[in-house]
């Protein structure tokens, strides 16, 4: 009886760190992929949309999306 609850705990342990590791890896992966968002994507993202920006107004944007992130 206290064996099944030891292996048990120690499996849902082991299973715990085994799930965290495994995430970390693929969120790395996948944002060496896909980098986040950066000060060029948003000029461009700006000049597409027929404005010039300055980069003032592009330092805004990156603060308000930091501060959207957190």
């Amino acid at each position: 009886m206290i064996v099944n609850i030891i292996c048990s705990v120690a499996g849902l342990i082991v299973g715990l760190v085994a799930g965290f590791l495994i995430a970390r890896k693929l969120m790395e992966k996948y944002l060496k992929q896909n980098p986040p968002i950066n000060e060029k994507m948003i000029e461009v993202m700006m000049s597409s949309m027929g404005r010039k920006p300055s980069q003032k107004q592009v330092k805004q944007v990156m603060q308000q999306m930091n501060r959207n992130m957190k």
